[in-house]
């Protein structure tokens, strides 16, 4: 699903690192053997120099973070980079037992993840071959020589590592949400966002990027690489300058624009908009008789006419580099080496390459991850944890409950359609109700290129097949083996993978309290996403409808407009601050999440006294709880890609911001006027 319509999740991504047995996140821990101390809680990682209301995050995990030692193939490190390490390795040791003996022609699952996996980790196999996978897609470009000729070849890269200008999904109806239909966005950038292109203290990575550009075409041996370069970010930077900002993108109702094909050939003229779809495989009858919901139509209608004034000899260029760069992984040694001192060098500041085995278990997961996903649970998630996971699921739930139905601000008629949406939501923990079948995937022993090629192709016509089809509520975003969590405002739904329900997030020797403020905090993270600025537009039925009277949205703008001010205030690097509109959402689901899983830490007491262990009090294990899972160190680089890119505030906001907006916090941690982290209790900002 496309970025505006997919949802939130708790975090990006997660890269490599190191294993979780010996977790460089943790002190050096109390009685317990697992790094989290005997009640789930590292007390050696806190730095108890510091003030809890000075900072919260340095008190909690200050020690902790200033100990870790970011691998050397990673861009930050953390509980989620160590948990997907773990998870990384469990799926090495699948795949190196599916992988003994690769066949031919594999035929059963287990023969192709053996044969996928076996044959990326094939590195003499891909030297021998050099270019020549990319023969019959260099071929194609070249023989590029019209509009129609680049509309139809741009169509076809979704079945392969091709280019296309322009980004085309399927997924259900925003305004329908029981029938698919197909997205339309802006695209066609090399670099992570516009302002890579546009702002002046970018320009070193621009300057880095077309070098990229030159040096790649010159490992295919096209003609006239440097000055091919030139042309391509030239032609980049005027698209960038006509797309949309990440944050304008945010609002589910600018994004939703259906357009027949006539009106968009009418609103987008310059390019070949059927000719593109045809080679897509849309069928006809969607083609000319349905709508595309288009993301952004002044960006497209731009690109169309920057793309019609654009010379085929810088097209076909484009076109080859970007091939190029998709396939990297996939080609010799020279194109992943120029890839990663790019992408991962001069981008995130990542200092060596991925180990093989990681990159080629990440490729055989993007080809055939659910079926990867069966094994992963059969073998790693006990069904206690999806039981356990169930009752606190349903705790969170009830305590959102009360907090919607004596909510201050919002009028009665919206409060009853909110608590109505939240009885609605659907929770999914673990693993779907169904899994993939992967029959129609063609993998041959051998040919990497074309296994991961074909991984793309299959997808596609996957979704392709969902045409016409009554939407598939059990489809699931996420393969089980993820450490992540998502909230999907379509379904009305928030799913919980497999991979995440682990210590420190989920631990069943902890205390509870701890467990409250890590996975409660989690699971009403995603569920209070259904009430952010993006997911109160959807209603209990996951259709996009204002369902909120204008005074309470009026009310509920007010106060997200204050939250942000706070972000927006921020500074993660020196000279260097948070963009409050992006990260919007993020934020107000963490102070839900935080603020919910206190209440149902208190629910569940049955109004007995907490318990105190080792001098801390329950509420004070609660936050906790919810600062120890933010245990992260970042690359300097990492953090200004994703204070551009991503809509979550780095580790250090997402404890100290949601908490000094609580006031039990004050009370739990005594915190006093004139602390750097004390405001005022008429300028605490209280959402959910």
């Amino acid at each position: 699903m496309r970025a505006g319509l997919m949802g939130a999740t708790l975090l990006a991504t997660c890269g490599a690192g190191a294993s979780l047995a010996a977790p460089v996140t943790q002190g050096a821990g109390n009685a317990g053997d697992d790094g989290f101390g005997r009640w789930g809680f590292d007390l050696a990682g806190r730095d108890t120099s510091v003030a809890p209301g000075n900072d919260f995050f340095e008190y909690a995990d200050g020690t902790a973070v200033r100990n870790i030692v970011i691998p050397p193939d990673m861009t930050s490190y953390g509980p989620f980079n160590a948990l997907a390490e773990l998870s990384r390795t469990r799926v090495r040791s699948i795949l190196e037992e599916l992988s003994t003996h690769p066949v031919e022609d594999p035929q059963t699952i287990e023969q192709k993840l053996g044969t996928f996996y076996a044959t990326f980790l094939d590195e003499k196999a891909i030297e021998a071959r050099g270019i020549r996978p990319l023969s019959d897609d260099l071929a194609s470009i070249r023989a590029v020589r019209t509009a129609t000729d680049f509309a139809s070849l741009s169509g076809t890269a979704q079945d392969g590592f091709q280019f296309t200008p322009f980004a085309l999904s399927i997924q259900p109806d925003a305004r329908t949400p029981t029938k698919y239909t197909l997205t339309l966005d802006q695209a066609g950038l090399g670099m992570p966002d516009r302002d890579y292109y546009l702002k002046p203290e970018m320009q070193a990575k621009k300057n880095a990027y077309q070098a990229y550009v030159a040096q790649m075409l010159g490992l295919i041996h096209w003609p006239d690489a440097r000055n091919g370069a030139s042309a391509i970010v030239a032609l980049e930077t005027s698209l960038a300058q006509a797309h949309w900002a990440r944050q304008d993108m945010r609002d589910p109702d600018r994004i939703y624009n259906p357009m027949s094909l006539a009106t968009l050939q009418e609103k987008a003229p310059g390019f070949d908009w059927l000719s593109y779809l045809k080679a897509a495989g849309i069928p006809d009858d969607v083609i000319h008789s349905g709508n595309i919901i288009v993301g952004e139509p002044s960006a497209i209608t731009t690109e169309a006419q920057i793309l019609a004034r654009t010379d085929m000899a810088t097209l076909r260029a484009w076109l080859a580099f970007h091939l190029a760069d998709n396939a990297a992984q996939v080609l010799p040694r020279a194109f992943v080496n120029a890839s990663f001192n790019f992408h991962g060098k001069v981008l995130s500041g990542q200092p060596q390459l991925t180990a093989r085995w990681k990159r080629a278990g990440h490729a055989t997961s993007e080809a055939m991850g659910m079926a990867l996903g069966k094994v992963y649970v059969s073998r790693y998630f006990p069904a206690p944890y999806h039981d356990k996971m169930v009752g606190l699921t349903q705790e969170l739930k009830a305590a959102f409950r009360i907090r919607l139905k004596h909510n201050e601000w919002m009028g009665k008629a919206t409060r009853k359609a909110a608590i109505r949406k939240l009885d609605s939501s659907a929770i999914q923990i673990g693993y779907p109700n169904k899994w993939r079948d992967y029959t129609g995937l063609v993998v041959r022993k051998g040919d990497a290129y074309g296994n991961s090629a074909r991984g793309v192709g299959f997808e596609w016509s996957y979704w392709l097949a969902h045409l016409g089809r009554p939407v598939d509520r059990d489809e699931w975003d996420m393969t089980p083996q993820t450490v992540n969590a998502y909230n999907n405002p379509v379904f009305n739904e928030v799913v919980f993978p497999a991979a995440i329900l682990q210590p420190p997030f989920f631990n069943p020797s902890a205390d509870m309290a701890i467990n409250y403020g890590a996975i409660g905090g989690v699971i009403g993270h995603e569920m209070t996403h259904s009430f952010d600025d993006e997911g109160r537009k959807f209603d209990e039925k996951g259709q996009l409808r204002d369902w909120w009277t204008k005074k309470d949205e009026e009310r509920f703008n007010q106060l997200s407009a204050r939250f942000g001010a706070q972000y927006d205030a921020f500074e993660v690097l020196p000279g260097v601050h948070l963009n409050g509109k992006l990260t919007m959402g993020e934020n107000i689901a963490d102070l839900g999440g935080l603020t919910l899983a206190l209440d149902a830490y208190h629910a569940s007491l049955r109004g007995k006294e907490a318990p105190v262990i080792d001098g801390m009090t329950g509420d004070q294990r609660v936050f906790l709880g919810w600062a120890q899972v933010w245990r992260e160190k970042l690359r300097d680089d990492t953090i200004r890609q994703r204070v551009i890119t991503d809509p979550h505030s780095p580790p250090r906001a997402r404890v100290n911001m949601p908490m000094h907006n609580i006031d039990a916090w004050y009370r739990a941690w005594n915190v006093q006027p004139g602390q750097s982290l004390y405001i005022k209790p008429e300028s605490r900002v209280k959402i959910w």
